[in-house]
This record gives structure tokens, sequence and C-alpha cells, in this order.
């Protein structure tokens, strides 16, 4: 091997030490910078007869692109479970837990304690005003619930517009950096730092929507949603939040077009088709995802517990109980008679019956919806509009056709044993709300709804059970005297104990069934028993998801930070590892310099002697 030949390979070997030191340099320096994938120099060996020597052939950047895209879902998922878990756990800082001070539970337990310690000293007027305070507790209570979980929702909102803007800004700059990385003359090194800010903005990106990411050889990116919809490829997909403004308990999501009363989420394609992410069923994680379904599923599944709670505290004071008469026609045939005329909009009646020994039990709700379905308490729920006891007799006949159904005069149903089998009417009463405290009857309207009385009417849009938690109040001639709470009858005596026993025993006897026909409950939860059973059921519901929530916010956490641990392990930099590298360029370097050293003295020696 010659001079000149060993001089060539030496300086070659200092050229790729420099641009190693220069790269390790780089490592070292971005050891500590999120999103930064270790670097590489790639060297190719070249051997012919007279020499081999070494030449610098590229930046070789550490990336996986299945790690990358299992990173990037597990991002999505964390996302949508972290902010679904923020806000539950704040819920339940407010609903507090079963038994504690505040807790509906508890609060309700002391009004009934109030009403037991009113019946048995009803003349006594610390009694009576520690159950209107109760009662005024209990409804301030679910007004504050109400309200808690109305500006959750109005959170998530402004969090989805939030997140609307940061994410436009992402594709913005995702669209610039594949567009950078088509310039040919970047070097190596420009390019392996816009990689690693194509990876940051891609994860930043996952965190809001749920992305595949398709990752092309050129460098470039394409994202879309897991359900096939496109973000960028050849354009910028543009998504677009229109607020609703002011949430209320009334303000629903709803799949038809038009009806929905939330904000609107889209995105528009670069050709110009605009997508309801929400109608469509688009989001399939990020945060995006988990907002959405908090505003328009959980927290509106609470506030419809709530709603619940109210109506059945309301309903159980102000339900007048009337057993209907027996009647019998011409054929011997036996049964019940009611009165419905004094039944209004969302009152109903009870009818009980048996075939063959088989009980049949049926709720006939005065309502104009048209109904017809089994709740979960295993009770038929007829709605027919009773303002025509004639026309809702005929209805009945219908659709009970084991009976004999008729209106004998106006204003009355009679329900008699028809054909087919052993047929036994046993039950038929009537279930009015009492509009005044002191008109006779043993229920009074303790709390009302705007002013009015609570009726549970399903016929209004939206239907008076909607939101109802928001707006219970006391009634205010309740407030006012507090004596209606024992005095059916003006100047009655205070020490007649009937209508405090008479509502604790509707309390205590009166069952109630959450939600409406199963078609439209979805995947609700079904609240049945009393008011007291529905508390206890809704502080375990509300428990129970809470806690699955944050469990499932930890364990996505704990995958996730298994796959950035090994993330970090594939594309990190290892100090200690980077030194001894840096070792051995040194000692490279050195014998590189020695060898340039010993050929120029041998060059001298030679040129001088000639």
């Amino acid at each position: 091997m010659g001079l000149v030949t060993s001089l060539s390979n030496a300086v070659s070997g200092l050229r790729v030490n420099q641009d190693s030191i220069s790269i390790l340099s780089r490592n070292v320096a971005n050891s500590g910078t999120p999103g930064y994938h270790r670097q590489s120099l790639n060297v190719i060996d070249y051997n012919s007869t007279n020499s081999t020597y070494a030449r610098s052939a590229g930046v070789d950047r550490a990336f996986s692109q299945s790690l990358q895209t299992y990173y990037n879902r597990q991002v999505s998922d964390t996302a949508s479970a972290s902010v679904s878990a923020t806000y539950l756990n704040k819920l339940q800082g407010v609903l507090g837990k079963p038994g504690s001070a505040g807790s509906l539970d508890s609060m309700f337990g002391s009004f009934k304690n109030s009403l037991q310690a009113l019946a048995t000293s009803p003349d006594d007027y610390s009694a009576r005003a520690t159950v209107v305070a109760s009662a005024q507790s209990m409804a301030q209570r679910l007004n504050e619930l109400s309200g808690v979980i109305q500006g959750l929702r109005q959170e998530t909102e402004t969090r989805i517009a939030n997140n609307v803007t940061d994410a436009n800004a992402m594709l913005v700059s995702l669209d610039e950096v594949n567009k950078r990385m088509l310039d040919l003359g970047m070097t190596d090194t420009a390019r392996a730092s816009l990689l690693d800010q194509r990876d940051r903005l891609v994860a930043s990106v996952a965190e809001v929507i749920d992305v595949q990411a398709n990752y092309r050889a050129d460098g470039t990116v394409a994202l879309l949603t897991r359900s096939g919809v496109g973000l960028l490829d050849s354009g910028v997909s543009t998504f677009k939040f229109t607020t609703a403004g002011s949430l209320s308990a009334t303000s629903q999501a709803s799949l038809s077009t038009g009806e929905s009363k939330v904000g609107t989420l889209t995105l528009t394609t670069p050709s110009g088709l605009s997508i309801d992410l929400v109608q469509q069923g688009v989001l399939q994680g990020g945060e995006l995802a988990g907002l959405v379904t908090l505003r328009d599923k959980t927290l509106v599944e609470a506030q419809n517990q709530l709603d619940e709670i109210a109506a059945g505290m309301a309903t159980a004071f102000s339900t007048i109980t009337t057993p209907g008469s027996a009647v019998t026609n011409g054929a011997g045939a036996k049964g019940l008679v009611a009165d419905v005329s004094s039944l209004q909009p969302g009152n109903d009646m009870l009818l009980n019956y048996s075939v063959n020994g088989v009980e049949q039990r049926v709720r006939v709700v005065n309502s104009t919806n048209g109904q017809d379905y089994v709740d979960a308490s295993g009770q038929r729920v007829i709605s027919v509009d009773l303002s025509d006891a004639s026309a809702a007799a005929a209805v009945l006949q219908s659709k009970l056709p084991n009976l004999a159904v008729s209106s004998p005069s106006a204003g009355k149903i009679a329900v008699l044993a028809g054909g087919g089998g052993t047929i036994e009417v046993t039950k038929l009463t009537t279930r009015s709300t009492a509009t005044a405290t002191q008109a006779g009857a043993l229920a009074l309207p303790m709390f009302l709804d705007g002013g009015s009385a609570f009726t549970n009417n399903l016929d209004g849009t939206p239907p008076q059970k909607l939101g109802f938690a928001a707006r219970i109040a006391i009634n205010p001639a309740i407030l006012s005297d507090n004596r209606a709470l024992v005095q059916t009858d003006i100047g009655q005596t205070l020490g007649d104990a009937k209508r405090p026993e008479y509502i604790l025993d509707q309390l205590k006897s009166m069952n109630f069934v959450s939600g409406a026909a199963p078609a439209s409950n979805g995947s609700r939860y079904q609240l049945n028993g009393t008011v007291e059973q529905m508390i206890d059921q809704v502080l375990n519901y509300q428990g129970t998801t809470i806690g699955s929530a944050i469990t499932q916010q930890q364990n996505r956490q704990l995958t996730l930070d298994t796959i950035s641990t090994q993330m970090e392990s594939e594309y990190g930099v290892n100090v200690d590892d980077e030194m001894a590298r840096l070792t051995e360029l040194q000692s490279a370097y050195a014998a590189n310099a020695r060898v340039i050293s010993v050929v120029k003295e041998l060059l001298d020696a030679l040129f001088a002697s000639t």
C-alpha cells in the first residue's frame, strides 16, 4: 500500500469520525428532548485491490412503524379514558359517597326521619319546620347537582372547541412537514429533525382524535380515522365546531337532523364534503370521543337519574290514590269501575287481573303518545288519552282482548272479566295529582315545577320530567304556613297525623320505574323501586361508573407508559453508550491522525533525500 493510499484512507477515516462525533454530540444534546429519535451514521466500507477506506452515506434514524402505530392508537385510547375519568371524578366530588354528609341518601334519610317525627307530634311547630327545612334542602341539593352536571357538560363543549382549534393547527403543520419532505436537497440531519417533528405532530393529533397513520417511504404521512375518514393526504381536512350556547337539562343530542340541541362537530374534506362526526359515528378514540360521550350520554344519564328522584319525591307527596268500585254486568261478569275524569296528563290508572291464575299488571298512562311496552319491573305500560273515557275504553279493549272494557258513563271506565279462560279483575286504581294543600285530600303538592304541580306530563316538548331536578322547588304555600303539612282542610286540628302517615306510607310503598319504551331507553340504566331505593341505586351506579372510568384510565395509562418505555429503549439516547462510543471514536481519530502524521514524516524524509 502506497503512502498516498494510506493518506487517503486515513483522511476518509477522519471525515467519518468527524461526522460520527457530530451526530453523537447531537444525540447527547437531545437526550432529554421529548420525541427525539436516536441518530446514527450510515458508514460504507470500500474495498479494492490496493486500498480500503470508508465514507459517510447518510444518517439513520431509529424508527419502528409497527411500534409507532401501536403508540398512536394507545395515545388516543388513553386520552379518551383520561378525560372521562377527570370529569367523572369531579362529579363524584359533588355527589358524595353513600352515607357521607351532604350525599342524597343521607339527606333523604334525614327527611324521612323528620316526617316520622311529625307523624308522632303533628302539632309541634318545630317538627313541622324541620320537615320544611329538610324538604327544601333536598330540593336545593337536586338543583345544585343538576347545575353541576350542566356545568360539566358546558365545559365539555368549551374543551371540544379548543380541541378543534388545536387539531386544525396541527393538521396544517403536518401538511407543511409533508411538503418540506419532498425537498430532495435537504440534508440528512435536517430530514431526521423533520421526521421527529412529524411523529410528534401525529401523536398530538392522536390525542384529539383516533388516527391511522400511513408512513410513506419519502417521509410523508397520510392520516385517517379508524373508521376510514381521511384527515390528511393530498389535502387537509378541516374540523368545525358550532356551539349551541348555554346547555341545560333539556339540551340533548339527537341523531335526527335538526333536532339536536347541542353543539355540532363536523369535518370538511378537501373536496368540500361535510361529515357530522357525531351523527355518523366517526369518533372512536381521542379526547373528542371522550368529551362527546360525556356530553351526550354519561352526564345526561346522571341528569336523568336526578330527574327520576325528583319526580318520585314529588309524586309520592302529591298522588291521590282512589280504588275502583265493584261492578257487575247483566251477564254476571264481575269487575271494577273507576272515575278517570280527574286525571291530568301524566296521571295513571293501575289495573291488575289474572288469567288462569297468572297475574297481569297494566299501567294506563293519560297520554297521547301511544306507547305500549313492558317496563323494567315487568309491568305493561299503555298510553291512552283519558280525556274521552268512551274513546279510551275502545282503545283499551283492543289492547286487552281478555277483558271487557267499557265506559258506562261520562268520565268512567269499567273493566270486567272477559272470555278466554278463568279471568278475575283484582285491582283498578286511579292516581291523580293534588293541586291544593288544603282541599280535603291526604296528598299535597309539596314540590312544584315552576309554580305548578308535577303530573309527569309526557305530551309536552320536552316531557315534564326532563330537567325537573333543576326546577324542583318547595310549594310557597307550605313555606309560608307549615300547618298545611298536617291540615287537610282549613281550620282542622293540628293534632291529626293522618297526612304525614299517608305520605310516609306513600314513600314506603310507591314504586317507580325509570325510562320509557325500551327502544328509547337504549343503554340507560333502569331504576326500579321506591324513592329511597332509587337514590341508593343512583349512588351505587354512579360510584361503579366513576370507579370503572378511573380504573380504565389507570390501565390505559399503564399500557401507554409501557409502550413509551419500549420506545425510549428503541429510540432514546443512552448517554453512557454514547460516551463509550465517543471513546471509540477518539481512539479511531487518534489512530487516523497518527497515520497521517507518519505519512507526512515519511513524505518529508522522501522529499529531503531527493
